[in-house]
């Protein structure tokens, strides 16, 4: 999370004074849960190649209120690999012809998010490569508040009994909060499943 005197720092370097709307006080009880499919787990040479995020209001999941967008290729970037394209399914030609922009998807981003709390499994990755896509539109990474799924399941996991082995892996995680899994390798599906476990996992832990 963000300390006070860094997003006054954030809000000084903001490039685009159209985005104030990130330094708002979030809307009371909501969040957005966000995911992104990449080309590789390089956070300094692989892309977004789509992204995925849903809104949450207290104890539901806005399914109906969710952001889903491809891409385009920057014509700098290297063709993503065969291993790439067999775990998400996605051809060069499939971004290049239904692909989005990536400063315009950067616009949808900001917007749909706006001020909320961003929630995610193993988010710190995402954020890392939406701080790409969106600092050539703002100046600076994105400033909202993040709540990583897994910290949340391994507190959980750790007060009921701290000398056990914890399993991170998300399936794990789904099938021991009995909560319904989707698809992998598709960012709406992650991040709705992400969104579920939060709601669960903030119940049992009071918060």
């Amino acid at each position: 999370m963000l300390n006070k005197l860094k997003r006054t720092w954030y809000r000084s370097r903001l490039r685009d004074p159209a985005y104030e709307f990130l330094f708002a006080p979030p809307p009371p009880g909501e969040w957005v849960s966000i995911d992104c499919e990449t080309t590789g787990l390089d956070r300094q040479h692989d892309h977004i190649i789509k992204v995925g995020a849903v809104r949450l209001e207290g104890q539901r999941v806005l399914t109906s209120q969710k952001l889903e967008v491809l891409v385009k290729p920057d014509a700098s970037r290297s063709p993503m690999g065969a291993d790439s394209v067999r775990i998400h399914q996605l051809l060069e030609s499939d971004l290049a012809e239904h692909g989005q922009d990536p400063l315009d998807v950067a616009r949808q981003v900001l917007h749909f998010i706006g001020s909320r709390p961003l929630v995610g499994y193993f988010l710190e990755f995402d954020i890392a490569m939406l701080n790409r896509l969106v600092q050539p539109v703002i100046g600076i990474p994105l400033p909202n508040e993040q709540i990583e799924v897994s910290g949340l399941y391994y507190d959980h996991k750790y007060r009921q009994n701290p000398d056990a082995h914890i399993d991170l892996r998300l399936a794990t995680l789904m099938n021991d909060l009995g909560l319904p899994q989707r698809a992998a390798h598709n960012p709406v599906n992650d991040a709705t499943m992400a969104a579920l476990a939060f709601i669960k996992l903030q119940a049992m832990l009071g918060r």
